[in-house]
């Protein structure tokens, strides 16, 4: 489990974060993704059949934005590698689905499931340039 650093564990909490994954070209591919701060760690629920989650499979270096949308010169940056697990009873995707009002199963088409990817920190960067 990653300390954040205090200043900015209000981002933890934000609604939206960039996801960036590598893509089978070696090309970054930026995704807005809903996250959770869970027990010490930033989890996402995705489906399994999106090329973010192709690409984690495959290349797990990873990178999460949490920007500060009132203050866009203070950021919150977690690089690190991506845990993908099953998530085949969607337990975590209904936690996910709570902090954000919704059913995620909903979004999901027949044949599609759901995995837990967890970002286990490299680095860490707490930016904040307005001072």
């Amino acid at each position: 489990m990653t300390t954040f650093p205090s200043s900015h564990l209000d981002l933890l909490e934000s609604q939206v974060a960039t996801l960036a994954t590598i893509d089978r070209d070696g090309l970054p591919q930026l995704t807005e993704v809903w996250f959770l701060h869970d027990e010490g760690e930033v989890r996402l629920s995705l489906n399994t059949s999106r090329a973010k989650t192709k690409n984690l499979i495959e290349r797990p270096a990873c990178s999460l934005l949490l920007l500060d949308l009132t203050n866009p010169y203070r950021y919150l940056e977690v690089r690190g590698r991506a845990d993908v697990q099953p998530d085949p009873d969607y337990a975590f995707a209904r936690k996910v689905g709570a902090k954000y009002d919704d059913d995620l199963s909903s979004r999901d088409r027949p044949g599609e499931g759901r995995v837990v990817v967890t970002i286990q920190p490299v680095k860490v960067h707490a930016v904040d340039m307005t001072g």
